[in-house]
């Protein structure tokens, strides 16, 4: 499995000691880390390299730190169907410089049927899981609908923005059908437009 190992500053010592917990499973996989992280993680597998042989095809890739990019690598490997789980320790008590990022990423691997442990109970879960021993091919939503939403050149118009209902389904009325409620410029404040 393609592992993604992610850690914000106050939760890197947690991460160093989960990764020391389950070294001997992590090297089965291959490891793609962020910055600082990265390099934490490598020096604990290399400390630990004196219990265990590390495998000649253990690989780790590390990306850039994560506000200097490193999310949005990891979110593009994602779509790229190259991460099949993240271990992302973050803080939930600090404010991130990058915090549009993180949910970014956290967007992506939601979109993409991503399993992602938050906290180390779920990584232990998930690392222990059998299915960490066997091909799985997560079923990942066709977003296809999406892609092919038909957009109007300036909802200001007061017409629909596209053609794919707010639940998802595609809508029969012909694009540029009016909006129900006042236009754009003309509704007053507080007031919501209503799509049909």
């Amino acid at each position: 499995k393609n592992i993604a190992l992610v850690a914000h500053d106050h939760r890197k010592k947690d991460m160093i000691e989960w990764v020391e917990w389950n070294v001997s499973n992590l090297l089965q996989h291959r490891l793609t880390c962020t910055g600082t992280t990265g390099r934490l993680v490598e020096k604990a597998i290399r400390e630990k390299q004196v219990d265990l042989a590390i495998p000649d095809d253990f690989t780790m890739v590390k990306l850039r730190s994560g506000p200097l990019g490193g999310d949005q690598q990891l979110g593009a490997l994602i779509t790229e169907g190259k991460i099949d789980l993240i271990i992302f320790f973050w803080d939930p008590m600090q404010p991130q410089p990058h915090d549009v990022d993180v949910k970014a990423l956290l967007r992506i691997a939601v979109l993409y049927n991503v399993p992602i442990a938050c906290n180390r109970s779920t990584a232990d879960f998930i690392i222990s899981s059998p299915l960490m021993t066997y091909e799985y091919a997560p079923i990942v939503p066709s977003h296809e609908a999406y892609l092919q939403r038909e957009l109007v050149a300036d909802p200001r118009e007061g017409r629909r923005v596209d053609a794919i209902r707010p639940d998802g389904r595609a809508d029969d009325a012909p694009v540029g059908a009016p909006v129900i409620g006042p236009r754009w410029d003309q509704r007053r404040e507080g007031e919501n437009i209503t799509l049909n």
